[in-house]
Order: C-alpha cells, then sequence, then structure tokens
C-alpha cells in the first residue's frame, strides 16, 4: 500500500518532466529481466556495484542488445561479498559513476515491467539510488520469477512449502544451470531463459 502511494505521488510530480515517460502506463508485451550485483544485502546501506538487464519480447530474449553495467567500488563493498560477484575493488576502477548508471538503468528499462528472481530486492536497491539522485522511486510493475513458476506450475506437494531455489526451478523446468551465475548479465539472461520456458513452453506436470 505505501509503495503504491508513493508511486501515485512520484507520478503525480514528475509524469511532466524530464523522466516522465516512465510513469505512462505500458501497453506494449516486453518485459525487462534485470538483475544486481550489490556491496551486501541491506538496502539502507549497501551500494549496487553492476547491473545486467535484457529485454524478452515474446520467446525471444535480447542478448544482442544487453545492458551491463559495473560501477565504481562503493566504500561498503565488503571483502565477504566478493566470493558471491567475484568482483573485487580493483576490478571496479573503470566502473562508471552511480548517477550515470542510473540514467542508463532508467532508459533502458523505460516503463516496461521488470522482471526477476527476488526482484523486490533489486527494484529497492535501484530506489535508493535514484530516489536521490532524481526524486522518486521505480514506477514500473515488477514481476517475480518464483511467482509465475507456482502460478504456471503449482506448489509440488500439497501442504508443503515449495522450493523456490533457482537451481529447484531450472531443473524441474529441465534447463541447466550456466556456469556463469553470480554475474548481473548471466542471471538476468538466465532468469529471461526460465520465463520464457514458464509462459511459453509446455505445462510441467
Amino acid at each position: 500500500m505505501l509503495r503504491t502511494l508513493r508511486a501515485a505521488l512520484d507520478r503525480r510530480r514528475h509524469r511532466h518532466g524530464d523522466w516522465g515517460e516512465l510513469f505512462d502506463s505500458y501497453h506494449g508485451d516486453e518485459v525487462v529481466s534485470l538483475d544486481c550485483e550489490t556491496s551486501g544485502l541491506d538496502t539502507r546501506r549497501d551500494a549496487i556495484i553492476s547491473v545486467g538487464a535484457v529485454r524478452v519480447t515474446g520467446c525471444t530474449i535480447g542478448t544482442s542488445d544487453p545492458l551491463d553495467i559495473t560501477l565504481a567500488a562503493p566504500e561498503s563493498l565488503h571483502p565477504d561479498s566478493v566470493r558471491i560477484h567475484r568482483l573485487r575493488r580493483q576490478d571496479l576502477r573503470g566502473g562508471i559513476p552511480v548517477e550515470e548508471a542510473m540514467e542508463r538503468v532508467l532508459k533502458y528499462v523505460g516503463n516496461r515491467p521488470i522482471l526477476g528472481y527476488n526482484v523486490a530486492f533489486d527494484v529497492a536497491m535501484i530506489d535508493q539510488h535514484i530516489q536521490p539522485l532524481f526524486g522518486f522511486r521505480l514506477p514500473n510493475r515488477s514481476v517475480e520469477l518464483s511467482d509465475v513458476y507456482l502460478k504456471r506450475c503449482g506448489r509440488p506437494d500439497s501442504g508443503l512449502e515449495a522450493d523456490l531455489r533457482l537451481e529447484t526451478i531450472a531443473g524441474r523446468l529441465g534447463l541447466p544451470v550456466p556456469r556463469g551465475r553470480h554475474t548481473a548479465l548471466a542471471d538476468a539472461i538466465f532468469t529471461a531463459a526460465l520465463y520464457v520456458r514458464l509462459t511459453h513452453g509446455q505445462r510441467v506436470r
């Protein structure tokens, strides 16, 4: 409810501004599969270090025109997080400033729905960066992959909590987990592939 109220207020304030197109209703058939690698899991204190995204149109994943951004190293980059995203401080020396990165994200996504696995986390991280820069949060509709999976495939056993790990979903759909996972772009492409399988493939029993 709070996010809905904030979105309505942001739309009222910014629909005629530089980013007004973001607040237009979307009537197309694309989604943008997006993933962020971050310095930690605290959406209030940690920072984005890379963003990957691809547009999905029907059964087509736009890997020929992806978004693949590395940001300059934040102060909050913790050594332990390197084990997940494999980006050391020295790997981020050529990264771009956060304002340029967020501008590129907004232009690439536009007003399309944002697809992700644990998409609420990625949206919250982007909101934390764009709100102080531009004065609004992402107005886009979010599409959570695990919700699509449950709607399409159902829970495997009545009364038991479903295993919604990405590897489990991929295994049930018959898709191999790529070796290059845990880069933002690789995870965005993998999520897009699972989404296409769920929305256009044969129903999984």
